[in-house]
């Protein structure tokens, strides 16, 4: 007889039980222990955070912003809370690719064993991302590359480089030719047509599709009439964020078959469920991070407590299940 209250099932012939569920899911043929990654920009480059969070429980990382130069970033205060999120303006501070590439990574190679770690690339001109991508390629410490082509394109006045099909299908390309490591592309949720772009993406040669990056915003101060980041406006985050994300998720699924990091207002394993169900196969958490450095850590547990009670032996299996009204 079974234990009481635990569902056995049975799995390419094999019985397992649900009580101990595997969380590992696979994207871009890298191996995460479990879906949760902390988002660019939360985890800085790892060291900075070593000491609140054990990284090695989590599925992995995203690096901050590496890009050809360094970038001082935007003025202060570079992040306010609204109370119903958090905008921030920081500018894609770091302290450019040969620093990064120098001290950085090393130190991920040494410290971080078990969780997956992704460098996330920013330009101001399209062959900066190939740039920084030929420059890390044969550095310790990393899996895949990030791509965030939601920030300006300086030469294109400003507008986002996933913005324009031709310029987004030469940045992936270029950095297509320069590594084998696994390419993930970061596009914003202000696209008109999300999936359409997700697919001039994988045409062009991604392994992977983050979405989304934070939203547009300006939260101002009512005593100082003043914007509430030195920069003016910023990215919004925050659960708020979460069903665009969700959506966007869906709706590059449908449109692509690479895997997907969703990323934007996950706060809860609830929260990241939706993300899997809606097709993501890696889960970002960052606001909630910054507030609570151990809440990802308990989403994990979270997750691994959903599947026990509904006798999901593997998360990988409810990966783009929800079910769409007809």
């Amino acid at each position: 007889m079974g234990t009481p209250g635990v569902r056995r099932l049975i799995r390419n012939g094999k019985v397992t039980d649900p009580s101990s569920p595997s969380l590992a899911t696979t994207a871009a043929g890298i191996t995460f222990q479990n879906p949760i990654v902390l988002a660019a920009g939360t985890a800085a480059y790892g060291r900075e955070i070593a000491n609140v969070v054990a990284l090695d429980r989590l599925g992995g990382l995203v690096t901050k912003a590496v890009s050809v130069e360094v970038r001082p970033g935007a003025p202060a205060p570079r992040v306010a809370d609204f109370g119903d999120g958090m905008i921030n303006a920081v500018g894609l501070a770091n302290p450019g690719m040969d620093v990064v590439k120098r001290d950085e990574l090393p130190w991920l190679a040494a410290n971080v064993q078990r969780a997956r770690v992704m460098v996330n690339v920013v330009g101001r001109v399209l062959e900066d991302f190939a740039r920084v991508v030929e420059t890390l390629d044969d550095a310790p410490g990393f899996q895949a590359f990030e791509l965030n082509v939601s920030c300006p394109n300086t030469r294109a006045g400003g507008l986002e480089f996933g913005a324009d099909r031709d310029t987004l299908t030469a940045l992936v390309s270029q950095a297509r030719a320069r590594t084998k490591r696994p390419l993930f592309v970061k596009l914003s949720p202000t696209l008109v047509n999300i999936g359409e772009v997700a697919k001039c993406a994988a045409d062009a040669g991604a392994d992977g599709i983050t979405v989304v990056n934070t939203i547009p915003g300006l939260v101002i101060d009512t005593e100082t009439r003043r914007p509430a980041v030195g920069f003016g406006s910023g990215g919004v985050s925050g659960p708020g964020l979460r069903p665009v994300g969700v959506l966007a998720t869906y709706r590059v699924r449908t449109a692509v078959s690479l895997p997907i990091l969703g990323v934007g207002g996950v706060t809860s394993a609830d929260d990241a469920l939706q993300y899997l169900l809606a097709g993501a196969s890696i889960v970002g958490i960052g606001t909630a991070a910054l507030a609570d450095p151990r809440q990802p850590e308990r989403i994990v547990d979270g997750l691994r407590h959903w599947c026990a009670a509904h006798g999901v032996a593997r998360i990988s299996d409810i990966i783009g299940t929800v079910e769409w009204p007809s």
